[in-house]
C-alpha cells in the first residue's frame, strides 16, 4: 500500500468511524466503562434536600451562605488494544480480510476513547510482541494507531496469546480496559486470560471468516498452505473445526463471565459493537 493509498484508507476509517462514534458509540462507551473514583468539581449554594454531608464548611463560613461540594466521576481510563497480527489474519474469503475487520474494530474503540478523553495504547503481536505503543491521548496519536493496524508487517507468522497477555500484565501499571482482538486459533492461553481478567476489564473480540466456521456436508479436499506454519498439505474441510472451534472459545469466555464480541468478515463489525454495548449496559443495570 503506497502513501496515497494509506492516507486515503486512514481517512476513510476516520470519517466512517468518527460518524459512528458521534451517532452511537461515544455515549455508550461512557456509560459502560466506568472510572476509578470521584474528583472534586465545584461548589454551589445549598438547596433544600441536598446531602448535608456535602456542605463545604470553610466556603460557607467565608461567604456567610451555605455551600456544598459537587463531585464528578474520575473518568480518565486507559484503553489498551492488543491485536493479533499473525499470518492467519491475512485470510478472507469475501471482500474483507480478518485483519481489515480487526483494524475497523480497533478504530471504533479508539475513537470512542478519544471522544471521552481516555488514553489509548496499542500492542500488535504474533508469537512475539511485534509493536508496542504506550497509551496516550489525542487525535494524532489515534491516527497513528490506525495506520499501524493497516500496514504493519509482522516478523513472525505464528500466534501466542499468552505471551501478549503476560506482557501487558507487566508493562501496564494501572487498571483499565483491554480489548483483545484475534481469531483465537491459538491454544493454551486460558491461564493467562484468567490472570488478565483480575487486572483489566478484558474484552475478547473474536474475528473469523465464514469458511473457518462452516462445515461442508460432503468431504471437500483442497491443497492449502497453513499461513502460520507455512506447511503445505491436503485438507478435508470437514475437519475445519479442529483448526479453531469457535463454540469452544465462546463457552470459555462465557464460563468466566467475559463480555465478548464475535464478528465475521461478511458482517458489520459496527453492529456487533453496538450489541456488545447494549449487553454490557443491561448487565450494569442489574
Amino acid at each position: 500500500m503506497d502513501t496515497s493509498e494509506l492516507l486515503k484508507k486512514v481517512r476513510q476509517i476516520e470519517i466512517r468511524t468518527g460518524r459512528l462514534v458521534a451517532d452511537n458509540f461515544a455515549g455508550q462507551y461512557l456509560s459502560v466503562f466506568k472510572g476509578q473514583g470521584i474528583e472534586f468539581a465545584e461548589v454551589r449554594e445549598y438547596v433544600a434536600g441536598d446531602d448535608v454531608r456535602s456542605i463545604d464548611w470553610n466556603v460557607s463560613a467565608r461567604s456567610g451562605k451555605t455551600y456544598i461540594k459537587q463531585f464528578l466521576e474520575e473518568r480518565e481510563l486507559t484503553l489498551m488494544i492488543a491485536c493479533d497480527v499473525s499470518a492467519s489474519g491475512a485470510f478472507g474469503s469475501t471482500q474483507k480480510l480478518k485483519r481489515e475487520v480487526a483494524a475497523e474494530l480497533a478504530a471504533l474503540f479508539a475513537f470512542s476513547a478519544l471522544t471521552n478523553n481516555d488514553k489509548v495504547g496499542l500492542m500488535l503481536f504474533s508469537d512475539m510482541v511485534e509493536l508496542f505503543i504506550p497509551p496516550k491521548k489525542g487525535k494524532k496519536h489515534i491516527l497513528r494507531l490506525v495506520r499501524e493496524l493497516l500496514v504493519f508487517e509482522p516478523k513472525n507468522k505464528k500466534t501466542d496469546i499468552s505471551l501478549a497477555l503476560n506482557t501487558l500484565n507487566k508493562v501496564i501499571k494501572r487498571q483499565g480496559i483491554l480489548v483483545l482482538i484475534s481469531d483465537f486459533m491459538d491454544e493454551g492461553f486460558e491461564k493467562a486470560f484468567r490472570l488478565s481478567q483480575k487486572k483489566f476489564d478484558l474484552i475478547p473480540v473474536l474475528v473469523r471468516d465464514p469458511l473457518e466456521s462452516s462445515v461442508p456436508k460432503l468431504p471437500l479436499y483442497i491443497n492449502a498452505v497453513d499461513p502460520e506454519s507455512g506447511e503445505s498439505a491436503v485438507f478435508n474441510l470437514k475437519d475445519a473445526p479442529k483448526y479453531g472451534d469457535i463454540t469452544k472459545r465462546e463457552k470459555f469466555f462465557h464460563s468466566l463471565g467475559a463480555d465478548y464480541i464475535k464478528t465475521f468478515t461478511t458482517g458489520s463489525a459496527a453492529d456487533e459493537v453496538v450489541k456488545f454495548f447494549k449487553k454490557r449496559a443491561e448487565k450494569i443495570k442489574r
